[in-house]
């Protein structure tokens, strides 16, 4: 395993190692950080489960050449379960040209596996914001 993107081993670890796994921009890389069992929740609301299902919206994100900053706000750690409350962006020039100016809070899960290590159960990006779904 590249130690670049290491799995973390503690909770207070879980977000630089979700910043290098994210900012790695490889779907595949960033897909390890995943418990088989995740989710990642979409803009609108909508539940993605399965790593094809999550690969395509990671690509929505990678797709735009940009490095992710994230400020953790809160992390609660409960056994094995940890949410974290964390505030992320991207901001500048996506590989189109066009600007980008992402700024979100997420509401996010993250499970110590049976080897020790944390992997997100559920990602939800805009965890903060209001979506009504049909």
């Amino acid at each position: 395993m590249n130690p670049n993107y290491a799995l973390a081993a503690t909770p207070e670890a879980i977000v630089p190692a979700l910043l290098a796994h994210l900012n790695s921009l490889d779907v595949e890389t960033m897909l390890g950080f995943y418990h088989p069992q995740a989710m990642i929740i979409d803009a609108a609301g909508h539940e993605h489960k399965g790593r094809e299902a999550i690969g395509a919206e990671l690509e929505k994100y990678f797709s735009l050449g940009l490095q992710m900053s994230i400020t953790q706000r809160h992390l609660f750690v409960a056994a094995d379960t940890a949410l974290l409350i964390l505030d992320w962006s991207y901001i500048g020039t996506a590989r189109d040209g066009t600007e980008v100016n992402m700024v979100a809070t997420a509401t996010d899960i993250a499970r110590r596996g049976d080897d020790g290590l944390w992997r997100y159960l559920i990602d939800n990006p805009f965890g903060s914001q209001r979506r009504d779904r049909p």
